[in-house]
């Protein structure tokens, strides 16, 4: 029996690397009766069947450090969360649900700025400083052409990473410079109807070097605030956090009370407009639902 990881798995067969070899693995029966079964990124032990073929049958499923339903994923340590400055054009809602969804899970979220050559410096900044300004680490990059793709790797080191972001905003071939070779889907933009085709639908997880992994995902970007209590939600918005017990009503929304300490640091310039014009329309649309 030897311990590995689950790069990937299509209809019940499992690829599973173990000292630098993949194994094609099939699991045992007692996981379906127990309602569980391997995802990319769990940490299993194998039997070897056959070391000539490379096939084994995965035997145990490790404690995990977390677990993901959509897509089906474990053991995460961070989120690259991937935004064109154009074709597609920036969606900044999107943005800050997926930071929302970083926050909750507890999975540590980087922005990249992508498509750079395509938007002027002066809007660059303004997106980038939103975000620096609270605390997110933000990396510009151009991934057709390589640049920041070094910056980006230094923080893949020791960590599993999934790139999450809109269908055509770069993801595959962010990976692809990464790893140095054409291996995923492009998610390229039709021009007709400026959205993504072609795109990446399986969670598969790279190799880049020891202990460090990386995965084009489809399904981050469908992240529903609805998981959260509405109660919780500012929470998540980390400039908040430092007014949120400042409020005078301790079950303050941050939207309609008076004496609201996050709405008189917004007045006072000291979190972003933009962001708690986002955090109301999240409230009111999603959340105030369920």
């Amino acid at each position: 029996m030897q311990t590995g990881i689950v790069l990937s798995n299509i209809s019940d067969l499992y690829k599973v690397e173990l000292n630098n070899i993949v194994y094609d693995c099939n699991a045992r029966g007692k996981f379906k009766s127990n309602d569980i079964s391997p995802v990319s990124g769990d940490i299993v032990d194998i039997d070897i069947i056959n070391d000539e073929k490379k096939t084994g049958v995965i035997t145990k499923i490790h404690d995990r450090k977390n677990y993901f339903k959509r897509p089906k994923m474990a053991n995460l340590s961070q989120i690259i969360l991937v935004v064109s400055m154009k074709m597609p054009k920036v969606d900044l809602e999107l943005l800050d649900k997926q930071l929302i969804f970083a926050e909750y899970n507890h999975v540590k979220p980087i922005i990249c700025l992508n498509k750079i050559d395509l938007e002027n410096e002066e809007k660059i900044e303004y997106i980038s400083n939103i975000y620096t300004q609270i605390g997110y680490k933000v990396i510009k990059t151009n991934a057709k052409e390589g640049i920041g793709v070094e910056e980006l790797k230094k923080e893949l080191q020791n960590n599993i990473t999934a790139f999450s972001g809109n269908s055509g905003v770069g993801k595959s071939t962010l990976i692809n410079n990464i790893l140095e070779t054409d291996i995923t889907l492009e998610g390229e933009i039709s021009n007709k109807n400026k959205r993504g085709k072609n795109t990446t639908t399986q969670v598969k997880l790279y190799k880049i070097d020891e202990n460090s992994y990386v995965a084009d995902t489809p399904g981050f970007s469908t992240f529903d605030v609805k998981e959260i209590d509405k109660k919780e939600l500012a929470k998540y918005f980390i400039e908040f956090r430092p007014y949120l017990n400042k409020c005078e009503y301790g079950d303050c929304s941050h939207i309609k009370e008076e004496k609201c300490a996050v709405k008189e640091a917004v007045q006072q310039g000291k979190i972003s407009k933009e962001r708690y014009d986002r955090y109301c329309k999240l409230w009111n649309e999603y959340v105030s639902k369920y």
